[in-house]
């Protein structure tokens, strides 16, 4: 049976006045880079889904334990009012890719970015980032050309190489503001050839064709035998309700997966990260008790069997969700989630995620051990 443990907790990003100004953070991302620094991408904003939220950096050399904000990682849209958000892929000799979600807020500007009477998205826009240097500098933002017809899509995970050379983008799909879904409720992953500048194709990873699930978060692993595993956060939108979490494999790079089947987790925004046994550490915000978990697993052949749970944050805390039958309204009241998690060169694995602490949005992070 494996063990969970936590040695240290800090912050990546807390707002140094909140009795001054209003600077919440959200949705970090943070990468291990060659040089032994870590690159965090995070959003900062006046709010949780405020129209001034943009991506900002910031940066530590000790391993995680203190952070220097840089600033933003491009300069907006001054035609436009959008919001972004990023993740970050790391590559050797410094080189760094941003996958970002850019939402159009102009017709909206007093609305959140999703339709309460029909969990629309406000128009969106995929693009690509790129800095050769560790994330110092970097490229104009590239629109992405998506491979399929869709009004919107989520941004869930990092673009994720494989070793045969592609690039894969998992993503799922998200109806326009109109309420138009083109393509029905899927996950997919957009693949690329070329690194990133086109996006020619995509993989049909999870679908349900009788029930209407909507496969938030997103992930894809390249496991050690060469499969392809997936997993997301299952919402079946008729029951208003949550399934356990889903996951699927591919044993042909991602041209044809199994049967989605049931982690026997029951949370949201699921993080997976394969651990160098071959197991699988997730973490999620766990909804049949309060918290952000942690949760390891081994694959039997295709069968997910979990071995050890361990809380990291908010357990026996009242009031950290909620689950009524709307959904952008839970989403409003949310005050944990999406969390990241990265191996360090020492050999531990740190977790950071976004939550509320005395009233003040922050990045906070975990360093763990897995025996």
């Amino acid at each position: 049976m494996s063990a969970i443990s936590c040695s240290k907790t800090g912050t990546i990003y807390r707002n140094p006045n909140p009795h001054l100004r209003s600077i919440h953070a959200y949705f970090p991302w943070v990468v291990a880079m060659d040089n032994g620094e870590l690159l965090a991408a995070i959003q900062l904003g006046e709010a949780f889904e405020a129209a001034n939220a943009r991506t900002y950096l910031t940066r530590s050399r000790d391993l995680g334990e203190t952070w220097q904000l840089e600033g933003q990682i491009y300069s907006g849209t001054p035609d436009r009012l959008t919001t972004d958000l990023c993740r970050l892929t790391a590559f050797p000799d410094g080189e760094v890719i941003a996958a970002m979600s850019r939402g159009d807020r102009s017709e909206h500007p007093d609305e959140g970015p999703t339709n309460p009477e029909n969990l629309g998205m406000v128009p969106l826009e995929f693009l690509v980032l790129r800095s050769p240097d560790y994330g110092h500098t970097w490229s104009e933002p590239e629109l992405v050309d998506p491979p399929m017809a869709g009004s919107s899509f989520e941004l869930c995970a990092p673009i994720t190489p494989v070793r045969d050379g592609r690039w894969l983008w998992p993503t799922s799909t998200w109806r326009g503001w109109d309420g138009q879904l083109p393509n029905g409720l899927r996950m997919v992953a957009f693949v690329s050839y070329d690194r990133g500048h086109t996006w020619p194709e995509y993989l049909d990873v999870m679908h349900h064709p009788e029930r209407p699930i909507i496969y938030w978060e997103s992930k894809i692993l390249e496991l050690p035998d060469g499969r392809l595993l997936a997993a997301a956060w299952a919402f079946d939108e008729a029951a208003a309700a949550d399934d356990p979490n889903q996951y699927t494999l591919s044993a042909d790079g991602g041209r044809t997966w199994l049967p989605t089947r049931s982690t026997g987790l029951l949370g949201q925004t699921l993080t997976p990260f394969l651990l160098p046994d071959g197991r699988i550490l997730c973490v999620y915000r766990r909804m049949d008790e309060p918290g952000l978990w942690a949760n390891v697993s081994r694959l039997e052949g295709d069968e997910w069997i979990n071995e050890s749970c361990k809380a990291l944050w908010g357990a026996g805390a009242a009031d950290l969700t909620e689950t009524s039958e709307s959904m952008v309204h839970n989403f409003h009241v949310l005050r944990f989630g999406a969390p990241c998690i990265t191996g360090l060169p020492d050999g531990t694995i740190f977790v950071s995620f976004w939550c509320y602490e005395e009233c003040v949005g922050l990045v906070r992070w975990f360093k763990l051990k897995v025996d």
